[in-house]
């Protein structure tokens, strides 16, 4: 068969498998999530920097309508992070100081006090967490959303709950926080998005590259943990073309990453934050158990000098009461 031919054919054979909701333990483009994990933040030490919390996010996270090509996701914003989810993937299109959701041409029935509104309801319940939110303008060429921006979250949100400094926070200093990635020009709001260690290789023209596209994910998630503990690492497992459409990669991607993460469970390792098309419930868990396990060891090593310091200790008093008592 000539590969132009092996590509379509592909490529219907997939299409034909996206319809129909699923739900996996890597893959879900269900209404709701299987289970949720709203305040996983509660148990990560306040003094661990952001920069060490392995977390999941979402690519064109509002992304929900306009068919194949524009849909990303199929849980609510308000779903996903009671689903786990920490890192916003957010793009807005500026007319006339209004700021509306889009991804393309795509309008998601939203505008970005809707996604302010939705992160302050949430952090109001669960102050334990933090969000991270990366924002830039999509649509439109104005290059000047800064204004606009502030004014949102004037109208929608407050000023206070900005994390306002571009260094990286740790887990006590970003509760109760959103923490905006700026990608647009004007004077700080919070981080800036390129300040991170990014792996974007979002250019998935066919499904005949999907492997390609896989080897990006997996390269900068073995560079994680031993890379730079001071920056945040992102990495994107998302992916579209012309002949392969967000569903049709996710299907192909997300297994993958599920079972490259299975294969490092139990290990004390730091991958950042992976933003994913259609995550499922099981694999953002896998995701956060990352955390916890680190977590867990720093307690773990904490007792122990503490239950060694307490051995000396008892053992030195001992000395000194049989000591006092030959005396006396």
């Amino acid at each position: 068969m000539h590969k132009p031919l092996a590509e379509l054919a592909v490529l219907l054979g997939v299409v034909a498998l996206c319809y129909g909701a699923v739900q996996g333990p890597d893959y879900d483009d269900t209404p709701n999530p299987e289970f949720l994990n709203p305040s996983w933040m509660s148990s990560i030490p306040d003094d661990q920097p952001l920069s060490e919390v392995t977390m999941p996010g979402t690519h064109n996270t509002m992304s929900l309508f306009g068919g194949v090509y524009a849909e990303c996701q199929t849980w609510t914003l308000a779903s996903q992070l009671r689903a786990g989810v920490r890192f916003l993937d957010i793009r807005v299109r500026h007319v006339k100081g209004n700021l509306t959701i889009h991804h393309g041409v795509s309008y998601q029935r939203a505008h970005f006090g809707h996604v302010l509104e939705g992160v302050v309801d949430f952090l109001q319940e669960y102050p334990s967490e933090t969000v991270l939110m990366r924002l830039r303008e999509e649509f439109s060429e104005t290059g000047d959303i800064y204004g606009a921006v502030v004014d949102y979250i004037h109208r929608y949100a407050h000023w206070d709950l900005l994390w306002h400094s571009r260094l990286v926070p740790t887990m006590g200093e970003a509760r109760g926080k959103l923490i905006v990635m700026q990608e647009f020009s004007g004077p700080d709001l919070g981080m800036r998005y390129g300040s991170m260690d990014i792996a974007d290789d979002w250019k998935v023209p066919t499904l005949m590259h999907v492997e390609s596209k896989w080897q990006s994910v997996y390269n900068h998630l073995e560079a994680a943990p031993t890379g730079n503990k001071a920056q945040i690492f992102l990495t994107f497992s998302s992916g579209a073309g012309v002949f392969a459409h967000p569903r049709a990669v996710a299907q192909c991607v997300n297994p993958q990453l599920y079972n490259y993460l299975k294969s490092k469970a139990g290990q004390n390792l730091r991958f950042g934050i992976i933003c994913m098309d259609f995550p499922a419930a099981p694999m953002i868990q896998m995701i956060i158990d990352f955390q916890i396990k680190q977590v867990k060891q720093r307690r773990q090593a904490t007792d122990q000098i503490h239950s060694k310091s307490g051995l000396k200790y008892t053992s030195l008093a001992k000395k000194m009461i049989k000591r006092f008592t030959a005396n006396v």
